[in-house]
């Protein structure tokens, strides 16, 4: 719970630094149930707004921890572009979310996965 309430809070619109999967996944899947209780309550009220308003609010903390996703496996956010290819841009990009992160420190920060006693990156 906390890796989502970390991305709609305190890495709201960073775009910088490296997310993991399950940082990821999770913040996907309560983005997806967000959707499905949003499209519950236009249907059961007859109105069609709540559906526009959760995905603007959502779209920037989802576009971010994208980038910060395609960071890990060393990529740059470009990649998100391919989101305009249907389809198959899709299907690519959920098999680059699915990759796993490259271990160590890469050119966009430290492995999310390193644990940190005061921000210095403890090796075992």
């Amino acid at each position: 719970m906390d890796l989502i309430i970390g991305c709609i809070k305190p890495k709201y619109a960073t775009f910088s630094g490296r997310a993991r999967r399950k940082e990821f996944w999770l913040f996907y899947l309560a983005w997806l149930i967000f959707i499905v209780i949003a499209c519950g309550i236009d249907l059961v009220m007859g109105f069609v707004g709540i559906v526009g308003i959760v995905n603007a609010a959502l779209v920037c903390p989802y576009f971010a921890v994208s980038a910060r996703r395609l960071h890990d496996t060393n990529r740059k956010a470009w990649w998100l572009l391919m989101n305009l290819i249907p389809v198959i841009g899709w299907i690519w990009l959920i098999v680059l979310f699915c990759f796993k992160g490259m271990e160590g420190e890469n050119r966009f920060g430290s492995d999310p996965l390193t644990p940190e006693k005061d921000g210095v990156p403890v090796t075992r």
